[in-house]
C-alpha cells in the first residue's frame, strides 16, 4: 500500500488519521475526515490487484493537482463538465487508451465516494471518453524461430540460465502473463495423468491450469532439480545475489523479469525490443498459425473474451510482409 500511498500524495496535501495512522492525501479528496478515510479505503479495502492500484492513485492525484491549478479545492464543486475540460486537456498530450484508463479510474473512485454519501452524484459517469478501436494488438511479437534462437543462446551450465530459460518457455508455451508466471510457487508444477502440469495465478484470483508442453517439461524439471527445489515450497522463480547466482527466497519482480528478457535478448542477437509480454503474444501467434482454433486459445490464454485473443494473433503481419515483398523495383 506504501506505493499507492506515494503516488497519492501530490500536493496540496492534508493529513488525516486511519485507523490511529497519519496520511496525506490531496486536500479535494479530503473535505472531511469521513470523505478521507473513505478515497484511502477505495485503495486499501476496494482494490486489490496492486498494479491497478498504482494506475488508480496516479489518476486520482494528477486529476486532483489539476483541480488545484483551477481553482478547484473542494469536492462538492465538481461537475460534468469539470472532468470533461479535464479528459480535454488529457488528449493533448496523451494516447487514448490512457485517457480512458484515467478517465476510468475517477468514475470508478467517484462512485465509490457516492456509495459511501461522500458525493451526491458522480460527477465523471456521463463524461465520454475519446473514441480508439483496437484490431491489432501493439505487442513485439518473434517469429518462431527467433524465439527458439532466444532460448537456444541461454547457458544452462548455470543456475542462472536454467532459471531464465524456464521462466521464457512457461510464458510461451502456456501464454501466461508475467505476473503469473513469478506468482506461481514450487508446488504449483504437479504431475497429473503422466504429465506435469503449470498452476498460474491469474488476476482476481483466479487459478488456471495448463499442460506442459514437453520443452517445457524439461525446463522446468532441469531447473527444479539443479535449485533443490524438489522436496521445498516457496516461490519458483526467484531473485540471485549478485554474481554468486545463488537463489533467494524472494520471488522476482516484473521488472526484474524484464531485465533479464532484455539482457538475454540482445546475448541473443535481436533486434526486436520485446518485453515480457511478447511470449504471450508469440505462443498465441505460433499456435494459430499450425492450426490451432481460436477458441482453444481463448482458453489456454484464459481471456474472457475470443475479441482478447484476437489481437493477440499476428499471423497477417507475415502475409503482409510477403506481399511487400512484390514490389519489385
Amino acid at each position: 500500500m506504501a506505493d499507492a500511498l506515494t503516488v497519492i500524495n501530490a500536493p496540496p496535501l492534508t493529513t488525516i488519521v486511519v485507523g490511529g495512522a497519519r496520511m496525506s492525501l490531496p486536500v479535494l479528496f479530503a473535505p472531511t475526515p469521513a470523505a478521507g478515510k473513505r478515497f484511502i479505503e477505495f485503495f486499501t479495502a476496494s482494490i486489490r490487484n496492486p498494479n491497478t492500484r498504482k494506475a488508480y492513485a496516479r489518476a486520482a492525484a494528477e486529476f486532483a493537482a489539476w483541480c488545484d491549478e483551477h481553482g478547484l479545492q473542494d469536492l462538492h464543486d465538481i461537475e460534468p463538465v469539470h472532468v470533461a475540460a479535464y479528459v480535454e486537456q488529457l488528449q493533448e498530450r496523451m494516447a487514448a487508451p490512457s485517457v480512458k484508463q484515467r478517465l476510468a479510474a475517477l468514475r470508478v473512485l467517484f462512485d465509490w465516494l457516492v456509495v459511501g454519501q461522500i458525493l451526491p452524484t458522480n460527477p465523471a459517469s456521463a463524461v465520454r471518453g475519446p473514441k480508439h478501436s483496437v484490431k491489432k494488438g501493439k505487442t513485439p511479437v518473434l517469429a518462431a524461430d527467433e524465439a527458439r534462437q532466444l532460448l537456444n543462446s541461454i547457458d544452462t551450465s548455470t543456475l542462472l540460465g536454467l532459471r531464465d530459460r524456464a521462466l521464457i518457455g512457461l510464458m510461451v508455451y502456456t501464454f501466461a502473463r508475467v505476473g503469473a508466471a513469478i506468482g506461481m510457487r514450487v508446488e504449483d508444477v504437479y504431475s497429473q495423468g503422466r504429465r506435469t502440469w503449470a498452476r498460474l495465478h491469474e488476476k482476481g484470483g483466479k487459478e488456471h491450469e495448463m499442460p506442459c508442453h514437453h520443452n517445457l517439461d524439461e525446463y522446468l524439471h532441469a531447473y527444479i532439480e539443479r535449485a533443490g527445489l524438489v522436496d521445498r515450497k516457496g516461490y519458483l522463480f526467484c531473485t540471485s545475489t549478485g554474481r554468486s547466482g545463488t537463489l533467494t527466497t524472494t520471488p522476482m519482480r516484473q521488472a526484474d523479469v524484464f531485465r533479464m528478457i532484455r539482457r538475454r535478448a540482445l546475448a541473443a542477437g535481436l533486434d526486436t525490443l520485446i518485453g515480457c509480454h511478447t511470449f504471450r503474444a508469440t505462443g498465441i501467434t505460433e499456435y494459430l498459425r499450425n492450426g490451432g482454433k481460436l477458441e482453444i486459445a481463448q482458453q489456454m490464454a484464459n481471456h474472457e473474451s475470443a475479441r482478447t485473443t484476437g489481437l493477440y494473433d499476428r499471423r497477417n503481419d507475415q502475409v503482409n510482409l510477403d506481399e511487400i515483398e512484390r514490389i519489385v523495383i
